[in-house]
Order: C-alpha cells, then structure tokens, then sequence
C-alpha cells in the first residue's frame, strides 16, 4: 500500500507542476530567427513538425516543399506537390504530412480537392491518398487526428464564393472508411481547430461570401467544441476576443492559444495571441507577434512556438519568409 506520506508528496508534486505549466510561459517573449537560407513566400498553407524538422507546404501556386531544421536554424529545399494545394490545416501521422480538404485553382472559384495528398519527409516524395465522399466534399476545412482517426469540420464548396457548411465528418485510417457525425452548430471557413484533452474546440473563421460581396465581413465569434465521448457539440458562453479568419491555434496544457488572422475591420493581418483557459473557459493574452500574418501553423516544439510564413495583409499580399521564435530567457 501506498504511505500516507506518498501521497501526500505526490499532491504535493502534482500541484508543483500545474502551477509550474499556469506559469511556464510568463518568461517568454517573440524573436524574429535569423537563419540560413530561407523558405518559399507563401500563405493559405501549413507549417508541420515531423522528426524534429519543419515542414512549411502548400499555399497558392505549386511551390516546393520548405524545410526548417530548429538545431541548426537552417531551411532547405523539398519537392514540389503534385498541383496547387491551399487553404487546408495540416496534420501529421505515423511520421507522414497529410493534406486533405483543400482548394486548388484561383480566387474566386477555387476547387475543392477530392483526394488526400501525402508527404513522407524521409523520401522527400508524395503521393495521392484516400479520397473525400463525394457527397461530402469542400475545401478551407480543419483537420484533427485523435485516436487513428481523421476528423474534418466545416468548409466551403465554391471557393470563396458560396456554399457553406458545417459538416462533421470522419475517417478511421484502421478501416479506410468514412462516417457522418453530427452537424456543428454553424457553418465556418478559414477557421481553425485543435484537440485538447477529450474535446475539439473549432474558433475562429468566417463565412466567405462573394455571392454578396462580402468575403471578409462574415466572421464568427463562437467557439464551438465537439466532445468525443458524447459525440455532441456545444458552444462557449465566452467568444474569441477578436475576430477573425485564416487563423491558427495550439493547446498547451489546459490552454489553446489563437492567433493570426485577417478581418474587414484592419488592413493590417492580426498579431494578437489569445489564450483559452479550458478548464475555466476565461480568456487571457499572450504578447503579440512581432509581424501580423494569416494563412499558416504554429507548431509547439521543446518548449518552444514557431510561427512562420503566411500573409502579412489582409487578402494574399505581402507574402512572408520570415520565421518567430516564442521562448523563454531561461532557455537555452
């Protein structure tokens, strides 16, 4: 049997540590890296961590694969993808890049990609995967993989146009098939998804209109959250503070970080880094990114949040290289 004393030590150690992780970002502040070499410009892509190296792919026109090495701050090249692949959340699995839920072609009409498409870092080499359900297809969805399956929220079918919906559907990579969950409470685009503990929060976003002329008009402030072990949805009493699209999001912990994006309300791409409190649903803030983008990742790795690329505007101009560091002066 356990002592009375151990137990007590491991209350003791248990509270250490969630005070030590409520407080272990306090210390850190942004850098822009500097580096050698430098990655393809580009946004409306992802930014993967894989074995220990970044992967920055995707966005408007066909462009090679971005390598980033964070031991060395170097970036090098990969190969390019078989067709234009934007406006997707990556994800990795089993140590491959996967996109899915993707547009190719041009604003403002883009097509959504019916098939997966994967990279496997070790080959420098893709491939083409398992496809959509036809019935379910679109693009400028969120993708997540929890428990060896695929679960893709929202999106569009005509581009930035029309077409809107908020479909929930997953795929189990075991059985290669596809399954229809329950409809999220609104349809959203250009949003953003991340798992943390047992649930899937969906921010951001907005509803891509050119119909009515109002691409950027339409976000969204809910935060929506699917429970896996009840298969329900159900949404915040606390909105994202600032509104916005094309933005990304990371859990750390208890906390989901949100930031990056574009709106109607700034020309500027937004750099405010917001902090959800899961277990509270309170929100709180982080410093800001040194330079606004929209359209890229962040990736949490030792300790560490990198953020890189994107569009520094609303819109698809300027493109960015640059690539910033979240850390701590007590790091090495």
């Amino acid at each position: 049997m356990i002592s009375f004393s151990k137990i007590i030590g491991l209350l003791l150690f248990t509270l250490f540590c969630q005070q030590a992780t409520s407080q272990s970002l306090d210390s850190y502040k942004w850098e822009t890296m500097n580096c050698t070499g430098e990655p393809v410009a580009r946004h409306e892509a992802a930014f993967i961590e894989v074995g220990g190296k970044f992967y920055l792919m995707g966005g408007r026109r066909i462009q090679e694969v971005s390598i980033f090495n964070p031991a060395t701050n170097t970036w090098t090249s990969g190969a390019k993808p078989p067709i234009e692949l934007h406006h997707f959340q990556g994800f990795s699995y089993k140590r491959k890049i996967y996109i899915i839920g993707a547009h190719t072609g041009p604003y403002p009409h883009e097509t959504p990609v019916g098939e997966a498409y994967i990279y496997d870092p070790v080959k420098d080499s893709w491939e083409k995967g398992f496809s959509m359900p036809e019935n379910r297809l679109r693009a400028s969805t969120t993708a997540n993989i929890f428990k060896n399956k695929l679960y893709i929220s929202g999106g569009i079918i005509d581009g930035h146009w029309d077409g809107h919906v908020n479909w929930l559907d997953v795929y189990d990579f075991k059985t290669g098939k596809w399954e229809v969950l329950q409809d999220a409470p609104r349809p959203r685009d250009h949003a953003t998804s991340v798992i943390c503990k047992d649930k899937l929060y969906v921010l951001g976003g907005r509803v891509s209109s050119g119909k009515i002329k109002k691409v950027f008009e339409l976000t969204i402030p809910e935060v929506d959250v699917y429970d896996f072990k009840t298969g329900k949805w159900s949404t915040l009493e606390k909105p994202v503070p600032t509104q916005r699209a094309g933005c990304t999001s990371i859990c750390i912990g208890d906390k989901i970080l949100f930031t990056g994006g574009e709106n109607v309300d700034q020309l500027n791409a937004h750099n405010e880094v917001e902090v959800l409190d899961t277990k509270t649903g309170t929100w709180s803030t982080l410093p800001s990114l040194i330079q606004g983008r929209h359209g890229t990742q962040l990736i949490w790795y030792k300790k560490k949040l990198y953020i890189a690329s994107g569009c520094g505007q609303r819109g698809g101009n300027p493109e960015l290289k640059s690539i910033e560091r979240f850390s701590s002066s007590l790091q090495k």
